[in-house]
């Protein structure tokens, strides 16, 4: 009688401690945003921004990332040339976040997290000359990112050289999708 009481107590604890741990599915406490800079004394560029701490090391993260020519000469309008991610801190550079545009930003779980990372790593490793004005720019990374995320990111032609005009279309194109993952979005669509 008493080893059928213990076992039961011992099942309800273990059923308990399970419930108590963190699931894989948990999230990684980072945010992504998804940005879009106009013409300035900059070239138009997209790019995304992750934010946070990586619950599996404890790590901050405060980093963005885009895809772009290595060198903006008249050259990237003749074909491919060598291209980069190119990354800025927040901390080094708050002045370029500041005079961007963030379009719309929502929490990852560590998959996505995961998966974001390996894109980046996907474009930053690209047989070079990497970067192409009508087939490979900041506006196509930042499509293959929302589509691993599970973002419906197709490519126009028409707006593949805008990057404001891209994210807000991805931004309508997703809003369903974006409300369901209690996304802040930082901009009405057409402002």
């Amino acid at each position: 009688m008493w080893a059928l009481i213990v076992r039961s107590l011992l099942k309800g604890l273990l059923g308990l401690a399970i419930l108590l741990l963190p699931s894989a599915g948990a999230l990684a406490a980072v945010r992504i945003s998804f940005y879009s800079h106009e013409f300035g004394s900059n070239f138009p560029h997209a790019f995304i921004t992750l934010e946070g701490q990586d619950d599996r090391t404890g790590g901050k993260i405060n980093a963005n990332y885009g895809f772009t020519a290595t060198h903006v000469t008249p050259a990237i309008l003749l074909g491919s040339v060598r291209g980069e991610i190119f990354s800025r801190t927040a901390e080094k550079d708050a002045a370029y976040l500041a005079s961007s545009d963030a379009h719309f930003t929502f929490t990852l779980s560590d998959s996505e997290y995961d998966a974001v990372l390996a894109t980046i790593e996907k474009w930053r490793t690209l047989k070079q000359p990497s970067y192409n004005l009508n087939r490979q720019n900041c506006v196509h990374f930042v499509a293959d990112i929302a589509a691993v995320l599970g973002m419906k990111a197709d490519t126009p032609k028409g707006l593949m050289k805008k990057p404001r005009s891209y994210t807000e279309y991805l931004t309508r194109t997703n809003l369903e999708w974006l409300q369901r993952r209690q996304a802040l979005l930082h901009r009405r669509i057409g402002d």
